[in-house]
């Protein structure tokens, strides 16, 4: 059947082609990288948003563009856009109008957060609500399914363990406390609107497109260069913390996995196994 002038898929809608139409925010980024291999694979139209940058800042993707079919035949399109920017989003959004939106884009370092408190809470707080008032002036509230990257740093103090989808929040950081806010205004538009919402709760997830800050790039980097004779050695913090990793690939499968669900209901995504950093 027809629905505002597209075509109606039993899990989220298409365009007149009969393809989806992804819009992915972040999508320079790890799990945004793999995401737009994942749902090129499976026939989407790929939309990207990037910020201009004075240099290359899309190594991750390049070799998406490296492939002709994926490239000149237009299955992947990136646009200039800033999550503090609504009027972008707008524009983009009203224009694609896409069936699936997954807001991946994050001030996501949690040392960053407490020196760079206000943008965190700019991008990851209020950009999250700049893109949900983006999908109801452009009227997608009936069509678009919207993906939210949430995170474990949402439990900061652990008050249970293991944690689910019940645990109370108790953020610790500027960044936690930022996504926290991200994850409720979803929920709230999700019972206002009727907005097809969804929290993915994401603990740990590495790959070899991890950004060179986290432990895990620290430690393979700082490792090769000590075979190259490039230093002599690197220093860590606590090396018995515990921490549940999983990796990328597995963890932008299951965000698509739950934009295909007949109802929107937030998950923990993780491993169920804590490991520790030695």
């Amino acid at each position: 059947m027809e629905m505002n002038g597209q075509v109606v898929a039993r899990n989220g809608l298409t365009d007149r082609t009969g393809r989806k139409v992804a819009l992915i925010t972040g999508i320079t980024g790890q799990d945004g990288s793999y995401l737009a291999e994942f749902l090129l694979e499976k026939g989407y139209d790929v939309h990207g948003i990037i910020r201009r940058s004075s240099s290359f800042n899309t190594g991750r993707i390049q070799h998406l563009y490296d492939d002709p079919y994926t490239h000149q035949g237009g299955s992947m399109r990136l646009h200039y856009g800033d999550m503090t920017d609504s009027s972008c989003l707008v524009k983009i959004i009203h224009d694609i109008r896409p069936t699936e939106i997954y807001n991946l884009a994050a001030q996501s370092h949690v040392k960053v957060s407490f020196d760079l408190s206000e943008y965190t809470a700019n991008v990851d707080a209020l950009g999250t609500l700049r893109i949900l008032d983006a999908i109801r002036t452009a009227g997608l509230e009936p069509t678009v399914r919207f993906y939210q990257a949430s995170t474990s740093e949402l439990y900061g103090k652990v008050q249970q363990i293991p944690q689910t989808e019940t645990t109370p929040f108790y953020p610790r950081s500027p960044y936690g406390v930022a996504k926290l806010y991200g994850y409720w205004i979803v929920v709230n538009y999700r019972e206002a609107y009727n907005i097809f919402a969804v929290n993915g709760i994401l603990f740990n997830h590495e790959s070899p497109r991890r950004g060179e800050t986290f432990v895990t790039r620290k430690i393979t980097r700082s490792v090769a260069k000590i075979s190259l004779n490039e230093m002599d050695h690197f220093e860590l913090g606590n090396l018995d913390a515990r921490r549940d990793w999983g990796h990328a690939r597995d963890y932008v499968e299951a965000m698509w996995l739950m934009l295909q669900q007949d109802v929107p209901q937030d998950y923990v995504i993780s491993t169920g196994e804590a490991h520790s950093v030695r």
